[in-house]
């Protein structure tokens, strides 16, 4: 089994490499994310890959409804006007009503449209092949232009992917109405940061919530740090109590599976 902790305290590099030298036959992930490219090494070698995918669904999605609604009631503002003693004039937006677009329809995305709708939000997902059982309007990636001028709060829940990487740009943030929200769980490729970054200043994008960044952890000199529009989390949407005890049961089903010959769970397609 291996926590994705390590790739943050540096031992990442140490641990693959004796992986790759013992030659297992099986790795469970204990996240759901396998797009570090040591992983399409791993499946190169013809080392069975599985992941905790699901396992975090809930949390992040609690965290998605958590930063939607601080970046319609400026809690970021409220929050630095009280460490300085002040009372500032704000004016905060409704929730209900809103646009929400989610990118990526997976186990976390799937959960996030089911609890905006119960904010009265009108949700539509997106994902690569709509299959018809979503819990909200699908539609398929490549009307990804058709949607963005729709769309009041942009969720990404994607992987990293060839498909996925740099799919937000400038000319994407533009096409989203003036003072759009952005939150991002899903990874940090998937936006161009310095778009992002010129999007914000500008106030062409009226605020985002971002989880995950392109750096791990995000460097000191970064300007997303000050941008007051800007609510900084560590990557830490999907650790939780429940969402590792639910990791580590899929983890210990799949031992048992593995020990008998059956089929595994969420085992990653060597051949995608």
């Amino acid at each position: 089994m291996f926590s994705s902790d390590l790739y943050l305290d540096g031992r990442g590099p140490s641990f693959f490499k004796v992986l790759l030298q013992a030659q297992p036959k099986w790795l469970h992930v204990f996240a759901a994310g396998v797009d570090n490219p040591v992983f399409a090494e791993i499946r190169r070698r013809g080392i069975r890959l599985t992941n905790s995918a699901g396992s975090s669904a809930t949390p992040i999605a609690h965290t998605v409804i958590m930063q939607t609604v601080a970046l319609c009631r400026a809690a970021r503002t409220f929050a630095v006007a009280q460490t300085a003693h002040e009372w500032p004039e704000q004016d905060v937006i409704d929730v209900e009503g809103r646009t929400m677009g989610i990118i990526g329809l997976g186990s976390i995305g799937a959960e996030v449209a089911r609890l905006a709708q119960h904010f009265g939000m009108r949700v539509i997902g997106m994902r690569r092949k709509p299959r018809g059982d979503e819990p909200c309007e699908t539609w398929s990636t490549d009307r990804l232009h058709e949607l963005l001028p729709m769309v009041d709060t942009l969720v990404l829940t994607a992987p990293n992917t060839p498909e996925t990487s740099g799919m937000i740009g400038a000319t994407e943030l533009a096409l989203l109405p003036a003072g759009a929200h952005v939150v991002n769980v899903g990874r940090g490729q998937v936006i161009d940061e310095t778009a992002l970054v010129a999007a914000l200043s500008s106030g062409r994008i009226g605020g985002a919530a971002l989880d995950v960044f392109v750096v791990e952890p995000l460097p000191a000199e970064s300007p997303l740090w000050d941008l007051p529009n800007v609510i900084i989390t560590p990557h830490s949407a999907g650790t939780t109590k429940l969402s590792n005890a639910r990791a580590a049961a899929i983890f210990a089903d799949n031992l048992g599976r593995f020990a008998r010959g059956e089929a595994l769970r969420n085992e990653v397609d060597p051949w995608d």
